[in-house]
């Protein structure tokens, strides 16, 4: 028997990403508490990718997609902070940040189909939340609080 979650590329693609910043981990050999955080944040996009494919509404999919395309970024600059801190060489990164790229394409695919983009441009939520307010003010209804679906 198989999960439904790992017949998904980018899981597939996020446990590559997992066996290879492992592999880099043990190479480095200054201590650093970055080497800890990129292995969390690398463990927390399967994590994420695996629950999220479990939740039956959009919005509770979306929300764990969401969380593993942050830990994506967060390994992305972990990487960042090791070519910054001396601890191995530019080139020892690229093959990480192109599985990194990949997967941040991937989740970002499965929230469009989803219907929830991470975010839009941010003219376009201030144009909402000043129209909400002014429809709420004009009807009498303006409670002194932005809308939630703002821009925050």
């Amino acid at each position: 028997m198989s999960f439904h979650h790992e017949k998904l590329t980018v899981y597939q693609r996020a446990l590559v990403f997992a066996g290879w910043s492992q592999t880099l981990i043990e190479v480095i050999s200054k201590k650093t508490s970055t080497r800890d955080h990129l292995e969390r944040a690398g463990d927390s996009i399967a994590l994420n990718i695996a629950e999220g494919n479990g939740k039956f509404s959009r919005r509770d999919r979306a929300r764990f997609f969401q969380i593993a395309h942050g830990s994506a970024l967060e390994s992305a600059a972990c990487l960042d902070l090791f070519i910054a801190r001396r601890c191995c060489e530019p080139r020892a990164i690229v093959e990480g940040k192109a599985l990194l790229e990949e997967i941040v394409r991937m989740l970002f695919k499965l929230l469009d189909t989803l219907g929830c983009r991470i975010a839009e441009a941010s003219p376009e939520y201030c144009v909402e939340i000043e129209e909400k307010e002014e429809e709420e003010k004009e009807e009498g209804r303006g409670r002194g609080k932005r809308s939630r679906r703002g821009g925050y």
